[in-house]
Formats: C-alpha cells, structure tokens, sequence
C-alpha cells in the first residue's frame, strides 16, 4: 500500500482521516496536517503522524488527500505560485477531495501535471455523520492510472467510488448532487414551517412524512432536527451557500437557467446574515422565519 497524507481535519476532514488512519495501522501510518493543531489531537490517538507543516506530509506521502476549505486554502498549503510547488507534488498523486469550482480543478490538475505529479479529483457526498460511518459516495476523475491507485485508500471512507470520466467532471457531478440536496433540504424545512405554524403536530407530520414515497435518508437524517430546533452542524450553513455560489456560478458560465438554486441561494444568505452560518444547514429554518414575521407562536417549544 502506498504512503498516505491527509491535509485539512475540518468538520468532514477530521473523521474521514481518522477511518484512514485506523485502516493503515498495521502498515505505515498516515500522516496527517491542519492549521489548527488541536483537531490533529484524536489523529495521533488513533497511530497518525502528526506533522508540524503540510510539506511534511507531501514529501513522506505518496498519495496525499486534500480536504481543505477553498482554493486560497488548497493554494496556500500546496505552496501554489512559488518555487516549492514542484518539489512538493512531484512524483505524488494529490487527491482533491473538497468542494471548489471546476475552472480552478482543471487549473490545479494542469499545475500539478506540469510539475511531474498525478491529480484525481474525489469529492464526496455526505455529511458529518456519513463521514463518521465510513459511508460517503466518491466522485472520481483524473487519469485512470492515478484514479486506480487512490480507490483502494478511499474504501474506509466511502461505502461507493463512481468514475466519471476526465477533470473536472467528478466536481460538475457533486455540484448536480448538491443542487438537489440543498433543494430538497430547503423544501423540508419550509415544509416543516407550514406544517408548524398552522399548528400540527410535529411528531404526526413527520411520521406521515416519513411513511410516504418522499422520505429518504436526508430527511430522516434532518427532520427531527427541524423538530427539536437541534441545529448543531452536520453540513454549516455557511458551506452550503459557497456550495449554492459555486453551483450558480457553474450554471452561469453554461448559460442554465437555476431559479430553485436562486431562491435557496437567498435564503442562505439571508440564514448566514442573521448568524447561523456555523450552524446546520436546517437552520435556513431561520431565514423562513423570519420572512414570516420572526417570533414562533406562544406555547411553541
């Protein structure tokens, strides 16, 4: 098996590592980096190197995954634009496993590919919990060689690998994913709303709900948030309005209208104004809310 680097060990990152890591403990360990020391604590519990900068990682590490914030992050800890680049990516496969658009995934792709590295993109999808469980679904892209060499690593995190083809396509088929998944959230949650302040009760609408053709593991997984208003974070809010931004951004450059993506894009941003942007992406629960007229009905828990 080949040496294995994780740099990012945020929300998704750090479980994700650390099912790596139990994975390899019989073979040479990961080694693992984040900006914020404290989130490598459960990585070295669990046999991970923790290394004190990402280029650690890249020169002991075969295969390095990426699960890092935006562009400005992957660029910054890849050293991107200075002279340590190359010598950090060649002869590695890096694995970019986060969400950017696909213009800087096809531009990253040929950096690294210049530098005399191997690229395969890998985003996934899932949220905290899934990450937990070992149950994400990966989207694969990049020369098949590199793709064929990475898959094996991916099988502690990911229940499923589907190849899609050449970069960028693997993030253009998460971006679809994700338009569905923020639409159908946003439906549950105004549906919840209508259902709440006309006065149901919560438990019966969400049985009726969940006995009918339109339940899923997404709303099993996030109506009985909506119910006790637990809006701790599986999937922030914050990062799925830069998801709703990428999508629509996507959508522009290819001329596609989006108009369900643009009214959940407003609600977003209005959820992240109003400060919930750390909070679960059910907290758009706040933006209808108060486009309703703010305060819950007295007697509401």
């Amino acid at each position: 098996m080949p040496t294995a680097g994780f740099l990012g060990l945020g929300v998704m990152g750090q479980p994700m590592a650390l099912n790596l890591a139990r994975q390899m403990a019989d073979g040479p360990p990961l080694t693992v980096w984040n900006r914020t020391p404290g989130r490598s604590v459960p990585l070295r519990a669990a046999g991970a190197l923790v290394a004190d900068a990402p280029g650690d990682v890249l020169r002991t590490s075969d295969v390095v995954f990426l699960m890092l914030a935006d562009g400005r992050a992957i660029d910054a800890t890849l050293a991107r634009g200075t002279a340590a680049f190359a010598g950090h990516v060649a002869g590695r496969t890096l694995v970019h496993m986060g969400t950017t658009s696909p213009d800087y995934s096809r531009a990253l792709a040929a950096d690294v590919l210049a530098a005399g590295g191997h690229y395969v993109e890998a985003p996934v999808s899932g949220s905290r919990g899934p990450a937990e469980a070992g149950q994400l679904v990966a989207m694969l892209a990049g020369e098949q060689q590199a793709v064929d060499t990475v898959r094996p690593l991916l099988v502690p995190m990911c229940r499923e690998a589907f190849e899609c083809g050449p970069v960028p396509n693997a993030l253009l088929t998460k971006l679809s994913v994700n338009l569905f998944l923020i639409t159908m959230v946003t439906g549950l949650t105004e549906a919840f709303h209508f259902a709440d302040r006309h006065g149901l009760d919560r438990d019966r609408f969400l049985a009726v709900l969940d006995a009918g053709p339109m339940a899923s593991a997404v709303s099993r997984m996030k109506a009985p948030l909506l119910r006790d208003r637990d809006f701790a974070v599986q999937a922030a809010a914050l990062d799925v309005l830069k998801n709703n931004r990428l999508i629509a951004e996507a959508a522009r450059e290819a001329g596609l209208a989006s108009p369900l993506l643009d009214v959940c894009h407003a609600l977003f941003d209005e959820t992240v104004a109003l400060g919930h942007g750390g909070a679960d992406m059910v907290a758009v629960l706040h933006a209808i809310e108060a486009r309703t007229g703010g305060a819950r009905p007295s007697g509401k828990a």
